[in-house]
């Protein structure tokens, strides 16, 4: 195929999935012609794609007119979502864009209301009769009673991501203070037993083709141990001295090493599975005593969607020679295991997009 592909990604700035498919589609065995959007005029992004426009917010009116119209200006034949508002709001409109011919490699409503409240996440797990962390769902100071399972992690039950407004309570008195303190700005709040070590937390993602057809799974094992891969760390003072001398979440930013892990991945498909995706589904688990536990399911490309690329397991490409073009994609198909670790990189910023 001579010609590049015209392919859409929305939210590419901000250190995103976005911005990781850009990444990957650079690594892809097709040519991309890339046509990036944003909210933010000053968008590190649009330095990476094609074409740059600046866009409203999902929740703005018009915004899917002018992602339509743009669809049909540039011919594109992808739509690939950098944010989860715009996820959802793709999801909802996704006859209009497929009625253009635009592949929309984005999971249905089922899957999407499953994940993104991290409290349905749990009651799925727990309903399919896989294992999770102890959790309790707080809307109120009331709903803190009789809880004494330390230590344990608050969090947003909606949105949070890269692991934003994440706190680890060891005690009462920790779990009043930072429960009103979140209750203040986020409703429902999940608190979660705090489980495993950093040591053995992976990211693990799952694809599925738009058929619901599984092609592979891949994990990256996190490296947690510099600024740019830790969010929270804290000295462990409870009497739970397995968990290690501290208690650490990590950061939205993966390293790692990069493989099969087949314990991790065989347990990940299976969860998978129940969610009758039909897109990238992305695990994020701590393995203890050979079980899996996964913290929270996110359904959509990862934010290592480019350090799997690196490693030969190119989502968004396969994605779109499989289910665009017709291209018999290989079951389970080799990727190289290895190592990736991140750093920080500068960029001349576009700041007159079309």
């Amino acid at each position: 195929m001579s010609d590049p592909v015209p392919v859409m990604v929305t939210g590419v700035g901000g250190g995103g999935h976005g911005e990781q498919i850009v990444k990957a589609l650079r690594l892809g065995k097709l040519r991309y012609r890339i046509i990036g959007t944003d909210i933010d005029r000053y968008c590190s992004g649009f330095s990476e794609v094609d074409i740059s426009c600046q866009v409203p917010r999902a929740s703005a009116p018009g915004y899917m007119e002018t992602i339509l119209a743009l669809c049909k200006q540039h011919g594109v034949k992808a739509l690939f979502h950098g944010s989860e508002a715009e996820m959802v709001t793709f999801d909802a409109q996704r006859a209009r864009i497929e009625s253009m011919g635009v592949y929309l490699p984005v999971n249905r409503e089922h899957v999407l209301k499953a994940c993104q409240n991290k409290v349905s996440t749990m009651k799925f797990l727990q309903a399919h009769g896989f294992p999770a962390p102890q959790s309790r769902e707080i809307v109120s100071g009331e709903d803190l009673a009789n809880y004494n399972e330390f230590p344990a992690v608050l969090k947003p039950a909606i949105g949070g991501g890269g692991s934003a407004n994440v706190y680890i309570v060891q005690d009462r008195q920790e779990l009043e203070l930072f429960a009103q303190h979140l209750l203040k700005t986020s409703t429902p709040v999940l608190l979660q037993q705090y489980v495993g070590s950093p040591d053995a937390e992976f990211t693990v993602g799952v694809l599925f083709g738009s058929d619901g057809a599984l092609l592979n799974s891949i994990a990256i094992r996190r490296v947690i141990g510099n600024a740019i891969s830790v969010r929270l760390r804290v000295p462990n003072r409870t009497s739970n001295h397995t968990l290690g001398n501290s208690l650490v979440i990590s950061s939205g930013v993966s390293q790692g090493e990069v493989g099969r892990w087949p314990l991790v991945t065989a347990q990940c498909e299976r969860i998978a599975r129940a969610l009758k995706p039909n897109a990238p589904v992305n695990i994020q688990c701590r393995l203890v005593n050979d079980i899996v536990i996964p913290f929270e399911i996110n359904p959509r490309f990862s934010g290592t969607t480019s350090l799997r690329a690196m490693a030969g397991y190119n989502e968004p490409d396969v994605l779109i020679r499989r289910d665009v073009f017709g291209e018999a994609i290989e079951n389970q198909f080799p990727y190289e295991e290895c190592v990736i670790m991140r750093g920080l990189s500068e960029v001349k910023v576009n700041t007159a997009p079309h």
